[in-house]
């Protein structure tokens, strides 16, 4: 592994701590909606949709740090 290489594997895993720091957030945030028994829905709707982009979006940066495997 070259050093460009180690480089931009760490970036990548700085990113996706980054992300899933902001969905555990999120997920918190909704919990503490839910449990207050808050009537906005939109507001949910919302953090529920960012929650499954960062969700996507972790998926698409860890299947980058694996390598492809020729079977």
């Amino acid at each position: 592994m070259s050093e460009d290489e180690f480089l931009e594997q760490s970036t990548i895993r700085a990113k996706i701590d980054e992300l899933k720091f902001r969905h555990r957030s999120l997920d918190s945030e909704v919990q503490a909606l839910q449990d207050l028994g808050v009537s906005d829905q939109l507001k949910l709707a919302r953090l529920k949709k960012e929650k499954l982009m960062l969700k996507d979006r972790i998926a698409e940066l860890e299947d980058r740090l694996t390598p492809d495997i020729i079977a």
